[in-house]
This record gives C-alpha cells, structure tokens and sequence, in this order.
C-alpha cells in the first residue's frame, strides 16, 4: 500500500493519476494568482492528474483546500510570492516556488512534486523543495526577504497610528516651552497623545515578532515580540537610548532562527503536545532577552556613551560640519542610539547654544518627507501599502516625527538609509551655516510654524532641499539595484510578467468590516486556510477562483455555458454581470499604440452615458499605466481605472488583428484588449472579481482564438457570455 507521501512512480503514466494540491498567491492577489490557478490546473488534467488549487487573491482565499482534501493529497505545490501557511500540510510532499514558475513551468513542477521532500513542520524541507525549480528561470523571494516583509507589514499601521495621533494632539493641544512642545497634563489632547504613544512603542516589538513568526511561525511570535520590546528600551541595558529598528531586526531573526533551532531538539512523546506553547516560547524568549540584555546591550550602551563624549567635543568646530555629522546621525536609525545621542546632545544646548539644537531641527523632519516625497514622484516603484504610508510620513515629517521613515529602511536599509543621511547631512549643514536657531527640543516644520525656531527662511530651505536630496537619492538607489516593491521589483523578482500587475494593489480598496465577501473568507496573506466560506448575497457571486483538473469546469456546468452563452444577447447581451453589453463591444480597434487604444476604448465606453467625463477616465487610465503596463501577455491587456469620472461600473473590449505593443512581459503585442472602469466607491472587491474572472477564463489559449475568430458583435458576446 502507498502512502500519502510516496506517490507510485508510475502514477500519471500507466498507473492511476495523482491526487494534487496547489496554493497560488502573487503580491497583489490579482491576475498572476489566477493565471497559475489556471495553468497548474490545465497541466494537471493533460497528465492524468486531479488537481484542486486554492487561490489566495486580494478577495480573500478561494477554492479553499479542506481538511479531507489534504489528507488525501499525494503532494502539494505552493506557488506564491507571499507567505503561504503550510501547517496544514506536514506529513505531505511541498514543493513551494515562486508564482512565475506556475504560471511557465506548470508540467515541470507536476514531476517535481512527486519527489519533493516531506514536510515536518520546521519550514526547511519545503524551502529545499523550491531550489530546483527556481533554478530554473524563476527567481523566489529568499526566506529573509519574506521575513522581513511581513515584520514590516505588520509594524506599518502601529507606525501610522501612533505617529498621526501625536502629531494631531501635538498641533492642537501642544504649547511651545523651554521644554519642547508640551501638552497640558489634564487636557483630552494629553489622553490622544498618550495613546498614540502606546501605538509608537509597540511598533519595534510588532517588526521583531513577525520577522520571527514568519520564520519559525506562531512558537516564535512571543519571544520576538518580547525582544523587541527589550531593544527599544534602553533602561533594560542601561541605555538612554534602545536599539531602535534595527535592534528590533536583530532580535526578530535571532529569535525566529532560535526558535527554528529548538524545533530540531528531539524530546520524549508526552513533552511534543506542550513544546510549541510552552516550552519553546520560555526557553527561546528567556535566552534571547538575557543575551541582548547582558550581551548585546552593553555595546549598545558603550556606542551612546561615547558618541555624547565625541560630539561634546566637537563643539566649537566648523558649524556646517557640526551640522553635516548631526544631520548623519539623526537620519541614521531614526530613534535609535545613534539618532538619540544626536538629538539629546542638541537638546542639551538649547539654552546655551541653540543652534546646534536648528541643525537637529532641521535634519529631523528629512527621513520622512523624503521617502514620503519619493512616494510621490515614482509611484510605480513602491506598492500600494508603501504609498499610502508615504502620505502617512509627510504628515509626521511636518511634526518632526522621524521614525514615519521607518517601514521604508526596514524595508529596504541599504538603499533608505544612505539616502536619508545624506539629506539629513544636507539640511544640517545649511542650518548650520545660516546659523538657524532651534529655542525648543524638538524638531520639523511645526517648531518653525510654533515661532520657536530663529532664522525661519533659511530652516525651511534646509528641510526643502534635505527632502528633495533623500526623496531623488532614494529614487536612484531603487532604480540602480531595482530595489522597488512595485512593479520594478517584481519584474525582476519574479523572472515574469508579475510587473504587469503590480500596481494592482493601487487599484483595491479593503472591504468595510462586516461586509459581505464575495467569496470565500481567507487569510489573503497567506496565514492559512479560509475559516469560513461566505455567499455573496446576489447572482453576481463568482465561483471558485480555481478548479478541479479530474472534474468539468464550472462544477459540472461546461456544457450549459453555451445555453447560457445564447441566451445573453436575448437578455439585452450582457456578460460579466452586466458591465459589458453590446455598446461596449468593438470588433476592431482603429488605434495603432496603447495611448490611441485607451482613448478608443474610454470613448467606447462613454457610449454607455456611464462616462461623466471621458478626457479623466483617459488621465486615470493613463496614470495606471505609469504605475506598471496592463498588458499581462499571451496577447491580452487589461486597462482600468478607479475614477468618480464613472457613474457605474462598465467594460468594454475590443480587438486588433495586428496587435497593439502593450509592454507585456513575454513580449506579446495585445490583440485582445479590455477596459474595466469603476467609481470609486465600487472599487474594492468589484474590479477584483471582474479582473479574477478574466484572468481565469483568458488563460484559456482555445477560448482566446475564439473570441479572436468571432465574426461578428453576436458571435463575441457569446464567447465572452462563458465566461461566469
């Protein structure tokens, strides 16, 4: 008898096919999920294989793989750019890869799996698994790389919270002082300030504990978490300054490696039930809180003490490099040692020299605005999370909130943090110069607003040139070693077409609590398996994002599809929920370049009287196009916007026999060409759900030809009525 895990060898071939599984999950969670879905699952029934695939898109897990399927598997295959918990599989074959090589290599991966290693549960057999088919052109993101993300991800809103509400309370209830800018004791804003400032101090414990939990999983979320607690608290070490982010990084892949380590240990049977809840997290959380106390701590202390000493003796030197060293260290770690030995020097001098107290003034606010201001000029290079928290960080620069900067050089320090020193360098030099004076210990564009800072014009040139240089030294850094998150990175990372969907995330709005899903309810982030599956409560609902390869697509309902395909036109022809009807449809395109098809096609859908101004759904198309092509290959393009320029949601398509050059990533010139625009309001799970249908159905190479070879509107509408 064959178990689970050791398939036949001639399973496929002569023997009886292979039960598989599969996860597919891209960043975005939009149309390369599906695309892999699709593939797996084509490749999987050409084989002799029965294939169920379970999508983690950005509306939520689908197709979701149950218990009874997992322990009937013969191998699982996880196909994803973002964490997948794997918990559900120990005991089974994993080979885990990167989304690309789903979508390129599915019958490759097939034979893979077959000989991929049993997962136990400490996350290294899989990982190995992945190797030989990343070698193969695809190229995964590394287990520190993902670790890192998800430390990030999860510190972003602490960051956010707590830094606009300090902010908010410091501009409405804050009093310029000798102190700073205080807030009265008994007043509501005290209260908003002192909650903002519990958001703040869980940040660093919040990166440190899910770098660990992405690495070891949920044994080593505590002992992360408490040592990050540990690094941003100095007074645990005798610091007057924590370790900051970076020592939140330190303890997090300490912690996640340690907790990996403890896993090998062999212990007797009665001890394994208790060893991930309690004995893991004490031991690992013990050891790793005395070693940074007792071990790490004293070099952190050291390196405090004698950086105070080495700026005490600067005094008296050249103010511009003063400044120049000042404005290097407060950009440097961003509440950090370093940061902090900088600013309590200047706070130390505000009576007796304030303009050392300006240079700091003026070097604070710099991390922020920078990497908020790059945000802005190059959107396509950062994903939607980064561009909202870019916004986040303009608003805390102006309050001199430095550590707004953070999620950006967690994310990516080799490339943020040179280019924050430098515009830090550059804001205190010229304070330093101009001799800009700084009366209160604080810092940014508020102190100045408040009157507490001398020399206003010559500040606001520091801080404004500072910016410009962080914000165009970290474009070049991103565009030089392609260290973008957004479409530039994942062009690269991906080794496929994963840059023509990664503005994406731009388009998608997350659904308000307690609204309905529309398909099954998942982690999305690759946590684990849906709870719950949750009908939509209208006809509109999609089927499952991916199928079963042993069964007829659609559940059985193949051959009703044509039946349902004729009667569309009798219904007013439309498909897709209504969204495209015959007004919409173009058997052929005029335009011979993107930017003429996406005016056509905005013109085409003005037809409708859906389009209240046609020359902005242009300008948002357009935009979304900077952000990363919509061509996502095998001759398709998929342009869209999210405009209050539309009253309703609306698509339209069209065709080009000879091909439009779209950018697409295999290089295909885009014959089939869709356009999707919504409100904004409808802009959540709505395009998701129309951009998951096309995706599937597209993947198709039988159904693109027909759609190509439709001889007339009729004909298309009904091709395109399959699609369900």
């Amino acid at each position: 008898m064959t178990s689970p895990a050791d398939p036949p060898n001639d399973a496929g071939a002569s023997g009886p096919g292979l039960k598989l599984l599969a996860v597919t999950a891209c960043p975005t969670g939009i149309a390369h999920t599906y695309m892999a879905a699709e593939k797996l699952a084509q490749a999987a029934e050409s084989l002799g294989h029965s294939m169920k695939v379970e999508t983690q898109g950005s509306i939520g897990a689908e197709n979701v793989l149950s218990d009874n399927d997992v322990s009937q598997a013969d191998g699982v295959i996880i196909a994803a750019d973002k964490d997948v918990d794997r918990s559900r599989f120990i005991g089974k074959r994993v080979l885990v890869v990167a989304v690309a090589d789903g979508i390129h290599r599915p019958e490759r991966l097939i034979e893979q799996v077959r000989n991929a290693p049993v997962y136990q549960g400490d996350g290294h057999e899989a990982e190995r698994g992945a190797a030989p088919a990343a070698s193969g052109g695809g190229k995964g993101r590394s287990v520190t790389y993902k670790a890192l993300m998800n430390g990030v991800s999860y510190m972003i809103p602490f960051v956010v919270v707590g830094g606009l509400l300090i902010a908010v309370s410091l501009a409405l209830g804050g009093d310029t002082t000798s102190k700073g800018i205080v807030i009265p004791d008994d007043s509501f804003w005290k209260t908003v300030n002192d909650i903002g400032s519990i958001g703040f101090e869980l940040m660093i414990p919040a990166l440190s504990g899910y770098i660990a939990y992405a690495i070891a999983d949920r044994p080593a979320l505590v002992p992360g978490m408490v040592g990050g607690w540990i690094a941003a608290h100095g007074e645990l070490y005798d610091s007057e300054a924590g370790a900051g982010f970076i020592g939140a990084i330190v303890t997090g892949f300490l912690a996640g490696y340690l907790v990996l380590w403890i896993k090998q240990v062999k212990v007797p049977k009665f001890v394994q039930p208790i060893m991930p809840i309690i004995v893991i997290p004490i031991v690992a959380t013990s050891a790793l809180g005395l070693f940074f106390i007792h071990v790490l701590g004293e070099p952190i202390s050291w390196v405090f003490e004698r950086l105070t000493d080495w700026l005490g003796g600067l005094t008296g030197t050249s103010a511009a490099l003063l400044g120049i060293i000042l404005g290097l260290m407060i950009a440097f770690d961003m509440g950090g040692p370093v940061n902090k030995t900088a600013f309590l020097f200047g706070a130390g001098l505000v009576s007796k020299n304030p303009e050392v107290m300006g240079a700091c003034a003026a070097a604070i606010p710099v991390p922020p605005l920078g990497q908020g201001l790059a945000t802005l000029l190059r959107r396509r290079m950062f994903d939607d999370q980064e561009r909202e928290t870019g916004l986040a960080a303009l608003f805390m620069g102006f309050f001199g909130i430095t550590e707004g900067a953070i999620p950006f050089a967690a994310a990516r320090p080799a490339r943020v943090i040179p280019a924050n020193m430098l515009g830090g360098a550059v804001a205190g030099a010229i304070a330093g110069v101009a001799s800009v004076e700084d009366n209160v210990p604080h810092g940014g564009p508020i102190v100045a607003v408040l009157g507490a800072v001398g020399g206003v014009p010559m500040f606001f040139v520091a801080v404004v040139v500072g910016t410009a240089v962080t914000a165009l030294v970290t474009i070049a850094l991103m565009s030089v070693g392609g260290g973008g998150r957004g479409a530039d990175a994942d062009a690269g990372a991906g080794g496929v077409a994963e840059a023509a969907v990664a503005g994406e995330a731009a388009f998608s709005t997350p659904s308000p609590a307690g609204a309905p899903v529309l398909a099954g309810v998942g982690s999305g982030g690759g946590t684990g398996a849906a709870s719950a599956a949750v009908a939509a409560p209208d006809a509109t609902a999609p089927k499952a994002a991916s199928v079963s390869a042993a069964e007829p697509r659609d559940g059985g309902k193949a051959e009703a599809a044509p039946e349902a395909a004729e009667a569309a036109p009798e219904a007013g022809g439309q498909v897709l929920s209504g969204y495209l009807t015959e007004q919409t449809v173009r058997e052929r395109l005029a335009a011979d370049g993107k930017d003429a098809a996406i005016r056509e096609m905005a013109e085409l859908l003005a037809a409708t009287g859906k389009v209240a101004d046609t020359a902005e759904l242009v300008r948002a198309a357009f935009a979304r196009e900077d952000q990363g092509t919509t061509g996502l290959g095998e001759e398709i393009a998929i342009p869209h916007a999210k405009t209050d320029a539309v009253t309703a949601p609306v698509v339209g398509f069209a065709r080009s026999p000879e091909g439009i050059e779209w950018g697409a990533p295999d290089g295909t010139k885009a014959r089939l060409v869709f356009m999707i625009a919504v409100p904004e309001a409808a802009a959540g799970d709505e395009h998701l759900r129309i951009l998951a249908l096309l995706s599937r159905k597209l993947m198709g190479a039988e159904f693109r030809e027909r759609l190509l070879g439709a001889a007339d509107v009729g004909a298309i509408l009904r091709v395109l009525g399959e699609i369900e």
